[in-house]
């Protein structure tokens, strides 16, 4: 019989949600502590969609200085991160603000490590094993769903600069003081990039659900979230201006990720995302994509050469998630 592991669990975002919520950006940033921001995100969209704009206005109304740090690329790259986080100590700021996708919050993160007193900008070597001792809060304004990691202890760098591996790490204090949550900034985020993200969302729960740890309520709680993927997804790519479905998606990658669907499971079990990690960094496309393709080839795998118990686990997914008669069909 399966056992209940021993777990930690800690999730202290502040989660604000709904039309026009990024005019909290000032006031949230203040309340947590931070007096100078260093806005980190990607291309021109926020620019041009007028969300960077709303944000600089909203610490400007709260009395927060800030600086900004635009070219965040896909795949973040520890160079980026590094020169991000000597930019932040030379702007003296105390507080990290991101503004995009998965890639600009993950740079913050890391630059977030690299930018505290004593850090002259590395952060590296905790990506290799040494243990983080201190950051700076971390705030969040994701403008897709995807990647969740505006509420994970999570951050994936690709090492452009010695080994091109793809690593992650996991490390509390890193989950985002707070996310803001407007289903309107993810509107036009085109349908392939959309199917990407929700197969990053799927994906999130699986590598949680196929372990060999019990935990019912984490199981249905998993079973729900995918399944919401399964339905919303469909309904965003046919309607992308679907306020309550892009709704339902961007919860669902910030509640993916946040450990809720990983309670009495204290360790993964499946490969899919480490082997996922390497592709997409090496040949530099969506990981949601990669992933995508990897998730039926490793429940494949179960079925023909893994144990009973992982077989059966495959059914029940097929089941529980898609409402398949068989784990074939599903």
């Amino acid at each position: 019989m399966a056992e209940y592991g021993n777990f930690s669990f800690l999730m202290d975002t502040e989660i604000v949600f709904g039309r026009g919520a990024e005019a909290e950006a000032g006031r949230l940033v203040k309340k947590h502590g931070g007096s100078k921001a260093l806005l980190v995100y990607g291309g021109g969209s926020v620019k041009r969609s007028g969300l960077l704009g709303r944000v600089v206005a909203s610490l400007e109304g709260a009395d927060v200085a800030f600086a900004e740090l635009g070219g965040v690329h896909a795949n973040p790259r520890r160079s980026f991160a590094e020169a991000g986080a000597r930019r932040a100590l030379d702007e003296g700021v105390d507080f990290v603000l991101a503004i995009g996708g998965g890639s600009a919050i993950d740079t913050a993160k890391a630059i977030s490590l690299g930018a505290v007193p004593g850090a002259d900008g590395t952060f590296w070597q905790y990506f290799r094993g040494a243990q983080p001792k201190r950051s700076l809060p971390v705030g969040a304004v994701p403008t897709i769903a995807a990647a969740g990691s505006e509420t994970s202890r999570s951050a994936v760098i690709v090492d452009d600069i010695d080994s091109g591996d793809k690593v992650g790490l996991w490390y509390d204090p890193y989950r985002p003081r707070f996310a803001i949550l407007n289903p309107e900034l993810t509107f036009t985020v085109p349908a392939a990039q959309t199917a990407a993200g929700s197969a990053d969302i799927f994906a999130h729960v699986v590598m949680r659900y196929f372990t060999p740890w019990a935990g019912a309520l984490s199981d249905r709680f998993g079973e729900a979230t995918m399944r919401t993927v399964v339905e919303f997804a469909r309904r965003v790519v046919e309607t992308p201006d679907d306020y309550a479905a892009r709704a339902e998606l961007l919860l669902c990658a910030s509640f993916a990720h946040n450990d809720l669907s990983f309670v009495g499971k204290p360790e993964f079990a499946s490969g899919e995302h480490g082997l996922e990690q390497q592709l997409s960094g090496y040949y530099d496309f969506p990981h949601g994509a990669g992933l995508a393709v990897i998730m039926p080839a490793m429940l494949a795998y179960f079925l023909r050469h893994g144990s009973e118990e992982q077989a059966a686990r495959v059914a029940r997914f097929g089941r529980e998630v898609f409402g398949a008669e068989t784990a074939e069909e599903g």
